[in-house]
This record gives structure tokens, C-alpha cells and sequence, in this order.
């Protein structure tokens, strides 16, 4: 079996150089080549042929290929659906703001999570990524779009909690200096709730930001709506949310998608009150996003302006998330799912 070349951290491949004989300095003209792109080994034209030729019996080298690229004539957000290996499909958003351009990847080919209102999870889990290709939606993302990336956020495609070991090492190849060098509390990792990570993660001590989906304050709308509320419990989530934010001195963000007369009542916004002074997080409002499967629609203005006064009463802090690439089907899973419905089709 050939190494997966790009998942290795640049002294792991020094050392994997050295065994093959060759001097580790080459390791970083290898990494210099992969961060631009490059697709075959003979394409690293510095490089002797005699360690070409070692690279390519001993290592696997795949990048991911363009199957659609949609550019929103609103805002200029990027939306890429990337051909893996195996024919799969994932989805990579790149989003501009004023403190620099964020890309937002996918951990893994769906999801098996069975969030009710989310389009990623229809179908359920294929597979989990390897580290090379989350890797890689950061390095094609920039590399096509022509924009530098700063920030990253795991809120795309699949739970990154339910990939925890590939994700990890994803974190530590993106991060170091040796390679795209993008810091850690400039990445965010989004979670369904898998409580059970929460402590592995934070004994990493990252400093990277944990954002949780929470959707629902109480235990009966969120089981109903979030299945990986169910045998966990939303008292055991804000727990595990306060022992994170203990350990790591990084302050939780809950997501909060804000579904017409499913989470967006009264008695929703004070129990959300009470539950981000818990832990001392932060709320993002999330207008939801509209799924052709799903029957569930965006709070109305009136539901919205109603609820935020009860959180301005409740003195929590909260942001409206901005709303991008509407016309890019922005929302997680919606382009790889017209993808799969084309295919059964034809």
C-alpha cells in the first residue's frame, strides 16, 4: 500500500525521505511542490528523477477536481463541489468579509447525524475524509479562487466530531509553519454535540474556536429536530460546553437556526437565555436556509425581532449571521445533493 503522501507532517516525511535514503532538506521541496498544487510527481521538475521515480512506487498523490463552481452575483461567495478519488462529492464555500476571505470545508461525505432541517445528511454517512483531503478543499479552494485564505471553518458537510482523529491531524498540517500556516484561532470547528469528544479536544488545548450546533434550547424540541440530542440531553451538552470553555479559555458560540414555529417562540428565546449564561456563550442567529426535502421554513421577521428582544433583555450577546451565497445553494449538502438526484435520473 502507497502512503497517503499529503497527510504526512512535513518531519514525518523528512523521516519517511531519510529511510529511503534521500536527505531530509527534500522534504521541504516536496512541500513546497504539494502547496502549489501539483498533481504528479513529475511536475516537481527540481527534483532528480531517481527520487521522482521513489515518490511515485511509494507514495499516493490525488487532488480533488472542479465538478461545479458557482459564484454568487450578490456577494462574490464561492461555491465548489470537488470530485474525490472514489467518484464521491463534497462541498467547499469560500466566503469574503472585511478581516479577510474564511473557506468553509467538509469533513465528511454525508452525514449521520439526521439533523431534520439539514440537506447534508439526506442519504446518511458514505464515508469520513482523510486529513490530505480536507487539506486539499483549503489549498484548491485559494489556488482557484485566486483569494488568500485566513480563516477556516468546519461547518460544511459531515460532523467533524464523528471524524475526530482525521480532523485532528488535518488541524496539525494546516496549521504548521511548514505548510499553509494558518493559526489556530483562526479555524472553528462546528458540532453537532458529540459530548463525548468535547474533553479529548480540549485536553489538545488548540485554541481553536468550538461552535455548537445547539438549534434548541430544551430537550423536547431538540430531540425532535436533532436525533444526537437523544441519550445525551441538553443539560449534559452545556456541561460539557462549561468544562471546555474552563479548560481552554476559549468562549463557546452556539448556532442557532431560527426555524418558523419550531424553535423561534418565547418560551425558546428565555430558555436560550438561560442556557448561554450556563456556559458563558456567545449566540449566532442563523436565518435558516430553505431545503427542497425539508418542510421547515425561516422564522418570519416578527418571530425574529421578538426573539431578539428577549435575549437583549436577557443580556446575552448575539449576531445575526449574515446571509451569503443565496443564490449559490450556500446551504451545507444542497449542490451534492442535485448532484446525486442528476445521477439517479440518468
Amino acid at each position: 500500500m502507497k502512503k497517503d503522501l499529503l497527510s504526512l507532517l512535513p518531519e514525518e516525511l523528512e523521516a519517511e525521505l531519510a529511510a529511503l535514503g534521500e536527505a531530509k532538506y527534500r522534504a521541504g521541496q516536496v512541500g513546497k511542490w504539494l502547496t502549489r498544487g501539483v498533481r504528479s510527481f513529475e511536475e516537481m521538475s527540481d527534483l532528480p528523477k531517481t527520487l521522482r521515480d521513489k515518490l511515485d512506487q511509494n507514495f499516493d498523490l490525488y487532488r480533488p477536481k472542479v465538478l461545479s463552481k458557482q459564484v454568487s452575483a450578490l456577494d462574490g461567495t464561492i461555491k465548489y463541489l470537488w470530485e474525490l478519488r472514489d467518484g464521491n462529492a463534497i462541498e467547499t464555500v469560500v466566503m469574503s468579509y472585511q478581516y479577510g476571505n474564511t473557506v468553509c470545508i467538509s469533513s465528511q461525505v454525508g452525514c449521520r447525524q439526521g439533523c431534520a432541517f439539514c440537506a447534508s445528511t439526506i442519504g446518511g454517512l458514505v464515508r469520513c475524509l482523510e486529513p490530505s483531503e480536507m487539506l486539499d478543499e483549503v489549498l484548491f479552494s485559494e489556488l482557484d479562487s485566486g483569494k488568500k485564505i485566513s480563516h477556516i471553518v468546519l461547518m460544511g458537510i459531515g460532523e467533524p466530531l464523528d471524524n475526530f482523529d482525521n480532523v485532528v491531524r488535518f488541524l496539525k498540517l494546516v496549521n504548521h509553519p511548514k505548510g499553509l500556516n494558518i493559526g489556530m484561532r483562526h479555524i472553528t470547528i462546528s458540532t453537532c454535540g458529540l459530548i463525548e469528544r468535547f474533553d479529548e479536544l480540549a485536553a489538545l488545548d488548540l485554541q481553536l474556536t468550538l461552535t455548537v450546533s445547539l438549534h434548541a434550547p430544551d430537550d423536547e424540541t431538540r430531540s425532535r429536530i436533532m436525533p444526537a440530542n437523544r441519550g445525551r440531553g441538553v443539560d449534559a451538552l452545556i456541561e460539557g460546553c462549561r468544562r471546555y470553555y474552563q479548560k481552554t479559555g476559549r468562549r463557546i458560540s452556539f448556532e442557532y437556526a431560527m426555524i418558523d414555529g419550531v424553535n423561534d417562540t418565547a418560551f425558546h428565546a428565555q430558555e436560550l437565555v438561560r442556557r448561554a449564561r450556563q456556559c458563558g456563550a456567545h449566540v449566532n442567529l442563523i436565518p435558516l436556509n430553505r431545503v427542497e426535502e425539508r418542510r421547515f421554513r425561516p422564522s418570519t421577521q416578527g418571530h425574529m425581532k421578538a426573539f431578539m428582544k428577549i435575549l437583549d433583555e436577557g443580556g446575552v450577546n448575539y449576531t445575526v449571521r449574515r446571509t451569503l451565497g443565496s443564490d449559490v445553494d450556500a446551504s451545507c449538502g444542497q449542490l451534492r445533493r442535485r448532484m446525486e438526484k442528476k445521477t439517479e435520473t440518468e
